[in-house]
């Protein structure tokens, strides 16, 4: 592969282009929803500027445009400005408002001139630049290797072309955002660490990751799996990492068009030893404010607002023995907003409620719909594929549910994150459907659509380890083993559905195939437990080609009326009457279309507990 179109035709998706393209209609609410159903999300009162303007929220990061060259120049030649437009216009015809981009991983990866560029001594064409990061993405052996250089000079080459063409891509987001009445927001990365594997050798890293006397000692603690290096973020009690970080801050606001500054400490959860000090907190509480005070001399050059948040694990206690005292950042107004989320993979349980009894009422919070739905494989017969993790662009019905169990527990608003994975993971069958973004922000808009809903899981692979975060995530719910007649309760907030629209729910209990027959008894929300129920291979929708259930495991169906289903926190009951232990995989429930001929089975469920 000597050319970039030569890259772009070896990893080119099959699906049509035309799909990432749709000429969108707005979604309206079925008649008598709105009686029936008070939205939870209905549009702010213009006194809250940020929730009346700010609900359908997309985050891309530093690489969104040159992932799939294919599909933003389809012309091919030398990437230009023409692809960042291309994007920005999809997002405004899919409803998006705002659009936060991502400035930086470690190094900054536009043209900065305060802190280093990734770019910084890259000179085009030049491999051995690239040579030393493989490690960092498990690339080892030799042949490999010398793949993965040729492609790094390609997706490179791309930034370079900017680059001798004059234009500075950051900056052009800002532009081609304001043409077309998207509000632009910047986001950065507080510890992004994808080169750790290789300190001093990655071009990724800052020259302050390279110096061990500048990264956290004590980030872990015993029986942590995985590699460990991944916990040694750069340590905020010192004052040059304050110092750097606040230098980017201050160019991304004072000298560029933006509305809005995101610190996203998913990027990783890392930022003074634990447990953090009283000296501390306060020390990182006044840091924070005086970022505060830099978005507010922007604003008031500007004349308008200029928005201050995080994106952050929604566990607040944890991050504030890493020093990042998130309560009083909101109750106190330095925190105009909140998108408490889980890692890569999507948090269904997101505890939205709870979140706002603690952060108070002047804070915004978004519910962050990650790709990843959870760690659990699905399987294409049709293409012979399996993959770990479904991606969830690809699957209105997963959508729909995880928005909806956000805003049903007062979310007031979405934010996507990776929504592109789709994407740039170049599979067949797989894609972003960016139709999919419009209205998803609207419970009303919501309610009476089919929704496939699932757990956040522990996962077993290694693929799920290496996405698990303790302690920052909330422990997952599957999988669970149960004991002969041991009961188990799952909650997952849902929203309540008419009764009017032909629909159902199936909770589909996912169990290993060997497990031994017996009965297994679920109910819901109380109701009298069923234990009759279908055994079926297949997802209860499909995400992309992926149809099935990897044969290791089985789901078994149940139905219920639509009507159980609350608005807000569900619970799930699960009873095993077998003399053998049994394994609770996941649990996976549809809000989908009845059958013509309903059965007895489900109307024996709406009797009383």
């Amino acid at each position: 592969m000597k050319t970039r179109r030569d890259f772009i035709r070896t990893t080119a998706l099959g699906a049509s282009a035309a799909t990432v393209f749709p000429r969108l209609l707005a979604g309206a609410p079925a008649a008598g929803d709105a009686g029936r159903f008070p939205s939870t999300a209905a549009p702010a009162s213009p006194a809250n500027p940020l929730t009346a303007r700010h609900r359908n929220l997309y985050n891309g990061d530093t690489c969104i445009y040159f992932y799939n060259p294919e599909l933003w120049q389809p012309e091919g030649g030398p990437f230009s400005a023409r692809a960042i437009h291309r994007f920005v216009d999809v997002l405004q015809e899919s409803g998006i408002d705002t659009f936060l981009i991502n400035a930086n991983a470690s190094k900054a990866w536009y043209p900065s001139k305060v802190i280093p560029t990734i770019l910084d001594g890259y000179k085009r064409g030049d491999r051995e630049f690239f040579r030393a990061h493989a490690i960092c993405v498990g690339i080892t052996e030799p042949e490999a290797v010398e793949v993965f250089m040729d492609k790094q000079v390609l997706f490179y080459n791309q930034y370079l072309d900017l680059v001798e063409a004059g234009v500075d891509w950051l900056a052009e987001t800002s532009t081609a955002c304001r043409l077309r009445g998207v509000a632009p927001w910047v986001s950065i990365r507080m510890n992004d660490l994808h080169g750790h594997r290789n300190f001093q050798g990655s071009f990724f890293n800052l020259p302050l990751l390279k110096r061990k006397e500048m990264r956290l000692q004590h980030s872990t603690y015993d029986g942590m799996a995985g590699d460990l290096t991944y916990r040694e973020g750069l340590n905020y009690e010192l004052k040059e990492v304050r110092d750097h970080y606040f230098a980017q801050i201050r160019e991304v606001v004072e000298d560029y068009d933006f509305d809005g500054l995101e610190l996203d400490w998913w990027r990783q959860p890392l930022c003074c030893e634990p447990t953090a000090s009283p000296a501390t907190l306060t020390m990182m509480t006044d840091w924070f404010r005086e970022v505060r005070a830099l978005t507010q001399r922007r604003a008031a050059r500007n004349g308008r607002p200029y928005y201050f948040g995080m994106r952050l694990p929604g566990r607040l206690e944890t991050l504030k023995a890493i020093g990042i005292d998130v309560v009083t950042l909101c109750r106190e107004g330095t925190l105009d907003f909140l998108c408490p989320s889980a890692f890569w993979r999507t948090a269904w349980d997101m505890p939205h409620d709870d979140l706002r009894r603690q952060v108070g009422e002047r804070t915004a919070i978004y519910g962050v719909i990650e790709e990843g739905a959870n760690a659990i494989p699905a399987w294409s017969p049709e293409r012979n594929l399996t993959k770990e993790i479904r991606y969830i662009s690809s699957s209105p019905e997963m959508l729909h549910a995880n928005a909806a169990g956000k805003l049903v527990l007062g979310a007031d608003g979405i934010e996507w994150f990776n929504f592109y994975v789709g994407d740039q993971s170049k599979v067949p069958g797989i894609g972003s459907t960016y139709a999919l973004l419009r209205d998803i922000h609207r419970l009303d808009f919501l309610r009476g659509k089919e929704k496939h809903y699932t757990f956040a899981d522990r996962g077993s692979t290694a693929l799920a380890i290496g996405l698990a975060q303790p302690p920052f995530e909330a422990p997952p719910q599957v999988p669970v083993i149960l004991q002969k007649n041991w009961r188990h309760s799952f909650r997952l907030p849902m929203c309540a559905e008419p009764t009017d629209r032909g629909l159902q729910l199936v909770i589909q209990l996912v169990l290993e195939r060997s497990a031994a027959p017996a009965p297994v008894a679920v109910s819901l929300n109380g109701c009298w437990p069923l234990t009759v129920s279908t055994p079926n291979d297949r997802l209860l929708f499909p995400c992309g080609a992926l149809t099935h259930h990897v044969r290791a495991h089985l789901g078994h169906d149940y139905q219920f009326p639509v009507s159980l289903v609350r608005d807000g926190w569900n619970e799930i009951t699960v009873e095993s009457g077998g003399d053998q232990p049994l394994t609770v995989v996941c649990l996976e429930l549809g809000v989908m279309a009845a059958p013509a001929a309903p059965t007895g089975l489900a109307s024996a469920a709406a009797s009383p507990a």
